[in-house]
């Protein structure tokens, strides 16, 4: 018995060693689909994700987006949304995750809404430590988590497997999708949140090797946008 409590504590502390050693790295995007990744030990590693189902959340901190991206496996980045992150002293840990599991209807065990309402609906859960991408409140910084839009959270949750991966960075990374969420009718509006239409301003996008050239800048709305 004593053997088994003894693999079970490691089992427990490797996964926490883990998720530590994620919550320690830092993501770098070197392009749409290729990632730099520092442990916190400053070793380096590229990921590329070609080919695969991927989420990527430049946080709501300063020098990333505050925007989160769905990447389909033909490198198509066909959603985006506004977020709000891990408020300071709750950040979010940034690596590159999987989707742990899968919570439809769920309230937070940590941080339980006193009305009884459920505050965790359409969970992708990331981390043992129950960092999740949900629908919340993209007005109010979290305990760690991403809160997305109602309308986002549920097209996130039915698209998302245990296979897709969460790439979560401090980085920006709409230079490098910028002209894909343009061609696909995503415009700066009314909407807009005034920190993303700030970065815009005096952002420079990354042209893709496209045959048809990148889309005009001024066309009319068609989406609500970033």
């Amino acid at each position: 018995m004593q053997k088994i409590w003894s693999m079970v504590w490691l089992s427990v502390m490797i996964s926490v060693i883990a998720v530590a050693a994620d919550s320690a790295s830092r993501v770098f995007p070197l392009s749409k689909t290729r990632f730099a990744v520092v442990d916190k030990s400053g070793k380096e590693k590229v990921v590329d994700l070609k080919g695969k189902d991927f989420i990527v959340v430049s946080l709501r901190e300063k020098g990333a987006d505050g925007l989160a991206y769905a990447v389909d496996r033909d490198g198509v980045v066909w959603w985006a949304a506004s977020i709000s992150s891990g408020a300071k002293g709750h950040e979010t840990p940034s690596g590159i995750f999987p989707v742990l599991r899968k919570e439809r209807y769920y309230m937070s065990k940590a941080h339980p809404d006193p009305r009884g309402i459920n505050n965790m609906d359409f969970s992708l859960f990331f981390t043992n430590q129950g960092h999740a991408l949900h629908m919340g409140n993209t007005n109010a910084m979290s305990h760690g988590c991403i809160h997305v839009g109602k309308k986002g959270a549920d097209t996130m949750f039915k698209w998302a497997t245990h296979k897709t991966r969460v790439v979560v960075t401090r980085e920006h990374y709409l230079p490098f999708v910028y002209y894909d969420l343009a061609k696909a009718g995503y415009r700066v509006n009314d909407k807009t949140p005034g920190y993303i239409k700030a970065y815009i301003k005096k952002m420079v996008p990354v042209k893709p090797h496209m045959e048809d050239g990148p889309p005009e800048h001024n066309i009319t709305v068609k989406k609500d946008v970033f």
